[in-house]
């Protein structure tokens, strides 16, 4: 059978809508300062339109096909699969899209948004950098001024993707309040967005935040989940026993699970950052570790504390190092319909190595969060079972960050442990232990 065109996600509704409030049960809803309402109001009349404007669809999946490249292949992992007893293990690759990541997904669509909406700037927030990115990449192409609101902290540690937003045209702002990271990013984008209302568009970069973009997101992402269902059924012949995805705010797992949640013999699975352990209290385990409550803009769980004020997040991970997470994940976890598993840092740089060692493949920091649950899944499932993984980025962001890891790189990122040739060299081998002294 043939592949969904890239834009019925959007254009096709489902059986998992929320009310009129935006609301999935009691998860989700608006709460925002009345100075965004009529903006709010504004894109959600917009997304209304769209999703049912031929013109609009047919340029959105012009755009996915020809640009991103979809659909994205789903590949079955012989060799990792012998680590996880012998289950079948399939990759989603995302990765492969334009721009690395499945944001591009979203992007394009949302950025499509403003242009019609005749909006002349576009903002997001960025963690990882992969929304950062592909937000730029859209606005360069179709022409939009992009402002990109980073945490300090993620600047640092994600130089590369800093480069490649101001190569793009974006201005990118460090954010040095509060923990620098994620939730600060999305912090100073929405008070921006509130002084520049009349000509700014705020691009969401994830399922979460105030109604519509938790349902605006996951519609733009559900095509992953689309094209896996009926990848999964030509090769397999049947649906997958399990989907895998890593969760921070939830925008790919929503993506890839959506088209699943009718299959009840499907198992749902999240995996989210435990960073040090959830029992060091150094972690973003929103479901695991956190209680429910309202958080920039929507109602959902989130890490606080007993006075309900935020609590820091933390791994190592950017993209995953995020105290909330999307309304609709609340709902699938609290009905039972999806299971929400921590995974470590540990854990996740050892699944990391595990595909580049056997398939040769360097995933995303956050997706490799994913593959290890899909290994410990596997073990548990046995031989038989076939578990589809959404593999979500790329890893070209997180060399350095692996490469300290693992001993490949020091602090200053220079090469430990290489092997040196040539007779004008005194040093034929450094190994990494000598090199660290």
């Amino acid at each position: 059978m043939s592949l969904p065109e890239a834009s019925t996600g959007l254009s096709q509704r489902s059986a998992y809508e929320p009310d009129g409030t935006g609301h999935w049960g009691v998860w989700g809803g608006r709460h925002v300062p009345e100075a965004l309402m009529a903006v709010i109001e504004e894109v959600t009349a917009e997304f209304e339109k769209v999703r049912s404007d031929r013109e609009f669809l047919e340029e959105l999946d012009r755009l996915q096909r020809q640009y991103t490249g979809r659909p994205s292949p789903l590949y079955p992992c012989v060799r990792l699969g012998e680590h996880a007893g012998g289950a079948k293990i399939y990759l989603k690759r995302e990765d492969l899209n334009h721009t690395g990541s499945h944001k591009i997904n979203n992007v394009l669509g949302q950025v499509l948004l403003a242009k019609r909406m005749g909006k002349t700037r576009v903002i997001a927030e960025t963690g990882a950098g992969q929304h950062g990115v592909a937000t730029a990449t859209a606005c360069a192409l179709l022409g939009i001024e992009c402002v990109i609101f980073m945490g300090k902290v993620d600047t640092d540690r994600q130089a590369l993707n800093v480069a490649r937003m101001r190569l793009l045209g974006a201005e990118v702002i460090a954010v040095a309040s509060g923990s620098a990271t994620l939730k600060d990013a999305i912090n100073e984008a929405l008070r921006d967005w509130v002084s520049h209302a009349d000509d700014t568009y705020y691009c969401f970069g994830t399922a979460a935040g105030p109604h519509p973009f938790p349902l605006l997101v996951r519609d733009l992402q559900r095509v992953v989940g689309m094209e896996a269902r009926q990848q999964v059924l030509d090769l397999e012949g049947r649906l997958p026993d399990a989907v895998v995805a890593c969760v921070g705010g939830g925008s790919n797992a929503i993506g890839i699970f959506h088209p699943f949640i009718a299959d009840e013999a499907v198992r749902l699975v999240g995996c989210e950052a435990a960073g040090d352990g959830v029992e060091t209290g150094r972690h973003a385990a929103t479901f695991t570790g956190g209680t429910p409550g309202a958080f920039q803009g929507a109602y959902s769980y989130l890490l606080q504390d007993e006075d309900g004020q935020t609590i820091e997040s933390h791994s190592i991970s950017a993209g995953l190092d995020y105290p909330g997470v999307g309304p609709e994940h609340a709902e699938l976890k609290e009905s039972g319909r999806a299971q929400y598993i921590p995974i470590t840092d540990a854990e996740a740089m050892d699944a990391f190595a595990l595909l580049c060692r056997t398939e040769g493949i360097i995933p995303a920091i956050e997706s490799a969060h994913a593959v290890a649950g899909a290994l410990k899944l596997g073990r548990e499932l046995g031989p038989d079972a076939v578990i589809v993984t959404n593999l979500s980025g790329r890893g070209d962001k997180d060399v350095d960050t692996a490469g300290k890891w693992f001993g490949l790189l020091d602090d200053h990122g220079d090469v430990v442990g290489q092997k040196v040739i040539g007779e004008d060299m005194n040093t034929e081998f450094r190994d990494s232990e000598e090199a660290a002294k």
